[in-house]
C-alpha cells in the first residue's frame, strides 16, 4: 500500500508539472497580449485527453487519475481561454471547440446509454483512451526525424523531456501495481519518445546562448 501511495504521488507531481508546461505559453500571450505562433489544437487535444481519463477514472473510483486529469482539463480550460481572448481570428478555434464538444457529448452518451453495464464500458472506454494517449505521444515522430535532418535540437525543451520520461514511467509502474494495462501500455510509448529525445540532446547539444558585452 505505501509504494502505491507513493507513486499515486509521483504520478500526481509529475504529470501536473508536465501540463504546467503551457503556463509559458499562457505568460506569453498574456505578456504580449498576442498568440505569436502558439498553436490552439494541442491544449484542445490534452483537454480531450484529460476528460477522457477523468471520466474513467471516475468509473474506477481512482483518485490519483481523477485529480491529476481535473488540474489538466483546468489548465488545458485556462490556456484555451487566452488563446481565444488575444487570437485575432476566434472562429478557427471555436469552430473546433464546438466540434470537439460534440465529440465529447456523442461518447459520453454512448457510453452512458449504450452500455450500461459497467465493465464493458471501462474496457471500451479503456482502449479509446489509451489509443489517444498513445497516438499524442508519437504525434512528434516527424519533428524529431527534423531534428535529425537539421542536427539541431533547439527546438526541444529538456525540461519537458525529463519531465515526461518520469511521468510516463510514474503511470507505468502505477498501471502495472493496479494490475490495469490500460494505464500501464499506452505511457509505454511515452517512456520512449523521451528516452529518444535524450539521446538526441546527447547527440546534438544545445549551443549556451551568446551574450554581446557592451563596453562600459
Amino acid at each position: 500500500m505505501d509504494g502505491l501511495w507513493f507513486l499515486s504521488a509521483a504520478c500526481i507531481l509529475f504529470t501536473v508539472s508536465m501540463f504546467s508546461s503551457g503556463l509559458s505559453d499562457l505568460r506569453l500571450m498574456v505578456s504580449r497580449r498576442s498568440v505569436d505562433n502558439i498553436q490552439f489544437l494541442p491544449f484542445l487535444t490534452t483537454q480531450l485527453n484529460n476528460l477522457g481519463w477523468l471520466y474513467y477514472g471516475y468509473l474506477k473510483a481512482d483518485g490519483t487519475l481523477m485529480t491529476v486529469n481535473s488540474i489538466g482539463a483546468s489548465l488545458q480550460t485556462l490556456y484555451m481561454a487566452a488563446f481565444i481572448l488575444y487570437s485575432p481570428e476566434k472562429k478557427r478555434p471555436l469552430s473546433q471547440m464546438v466540434l470537439a464538444l460534440a465529440v465529447l457529448v456523442s461518447g459520453f452518451s454512448y457510453f452512458s446509454l449504450w452500455i450500461p453495464d459497467i465493465g464493458v464500458r471501462l474496457n471500451q472506454l479503456g482502449l479509446f483512451c489509451s489509443v489517444f494517449t498513445i497516438s499524442m505521444y508519437l504525434s512528434p515522430l516527424a519533428d524529431l526525424a527534423q531534428i535529425i535532418r537539421t542536427k539541431s535540437t533547439q527546438c526541444l525543451s529538456f525540461p519537458l523531456t525529463v519531465t515526461t520520461f518520469l511521468t510516463s514511467t510514474s503511470w507505468v509502474l502505477y498501471g502495472m501495481q493496479l494490475g490495469d494495462a490500460y494505464i500501464m501500455v499506452p505511457n509505454l510509448p511515452g517512456i520512449i519518445t523521451s528516452l529518444l529525445r535524450i539521446w538526441l540532446f546527447w547527440r546534438y547539444p544545445q549551443e549556451p546562448p551568446t551574450y554581446r558585452h557592451l563596453p562600459a
